[in-house]
């Protein structure tokens, strides 16, 4: 891969392209891998000016097409991480390429926990109250300001967080690169996101298994000996199960369906 000539380096329009882009975050949101169409197209921009040989276009489009999910509202921050990377991986024949996803899904989970708690928890239940109290009283200011107290933060979130991720990239970036720290970086941001997935592993797969060994008093249900083994372990085991077969190439829509049958199935028998 050559280098970027100057021509090509990201600019202010590139960078407000991504930031416009980023409000179709949830237009295409799925079950397989939820916003990354969204992210793709929110990322072409900058794709477009760094990559012009198609086959690199090609590889950079598909690396983006990862599964990702965050708020909406920071996922800027993100972008502009990712439009540094892929500029130092445009210019650097020997970037890792590998980074630039680990360092988007180790992100992608913490700025979740921040960006919900503020934007969905907070934020929003003010803007409710103070248009709610208003609405009542029948004055039309209560519409009003939720739409403004909910948005223009947000809003103006987004559009510096778009700067801001690119400048922290790029410092960033250059100092990790210059002290010899990028595979440390990697290893601790595959961590994270491995961290991530096992959360989500346990606390998004709900398995019940009621069947009871003895009787009385004394009768434990199955579900609690897996449990008393390893909490969740029928979660990790399920999630194991699909990942397996998902890596033989099994179409995602075929999974869903043979779990959707065996959910029916043992609802009906009570095994779940």
């Amino acid at each position: 891969m050559t280098k970027t000539s100057k021509s090509t380096e990201i600019t202010k329009k590139e960078l407000n392209k991504v930031f416009w882009r980023s409000f179709q975050m949830e237009f295409s949101w799925n079950y397989e891998r939820q916003m990354s169409l969204a992210y793709v197209y929110a990322m072409i921009p900058i794709l477009k000016k760094l990559y012009p040989n198609k086959e690199d276009m090609s590889s950079a489009l598909k690396r983006h097409l990862e599964f990702f999910n965050t708020t909406p509202h920071i996922v800027t921050l993100i972008l502009g991480i990712n439009a540094a990377m892929e500029q130092e991986n445009a210019e650097d024949a020997n970037f890792d390429v590998n980074t630039i996803d680990s360092i988007k899904t180790s992100l992608m989970g913490p700025l979740a926990g921040i960006g919900d708690s503020f934007f969905w928890g907070t934020l929003r239940l003010i803007a409710t109250g103070v248009g709610t109290s208003l609405a009542l009283q029948g004055n039309i200011l209560g519409p009003l300001l939720f739409l403004v107290i909910f948005n223009v933060p947000h809003l103006l979130f987004r559009y510096f967080a778009t700067g801001w991720g690119y400048k922290l990239g790029t410092g960033f970036l250059k100092k990790i690169q210059e002290n010899g720290l990028m595979h440390s970086l990697t290893f601790g941001a595959s961590i994270i996101g491995l961290m991530v997935v096992g959360g989500m592993t346990a606390t998004m797969i709900d398995i019940n298994i009621p069947i009871q060994i003895g009787s009385g008093e004394n009768a434990v249900t199955v579900q609690s000996i897996f449990d008393d083994i390893v909490p969740h372990i029928l979660n990790l085991g399920v999630f194991g199960a699909v990942f397996y077969i998902l890596k033989k190439e099994v179409k995602p829509l075929s999974v869903l369906l043979i779990l959707a049958v065996v959910g029916i199935l043992g609802s009906l028998i009570g095994l779940f």
